[in-house]
């Protein structure tokens, strides 16, 4: 597999993890950033699915 073909980091350079260990950037958690070098790209894309949730949950 490339490196083009791998799902890429949401990450957006503004790391600063909230109360709930939510980064107020990337809306990961702090183990889905530790973890996300390692993950196939369906955990990936779970991940950002999840990470979709969370920034609806924030813009409400």
């Amino acid at each position: 597999m490339s490196v083009s073909d791998k799902v890429r980091s949401p990450c957006v350079s503004v790391c600063a993890l909230d109360e709930n260990d939510v980064c107020i950037g990337c809306h990961r958690t702090g183990d889905e950033i530790l973890r996300w070098t390692q993950m196939t790209n369906d955990e990936r894309r779970e991940v950002l699915r999840l990470v979709a949730k969370r920034e609806e949950k924030v813009a409400l």
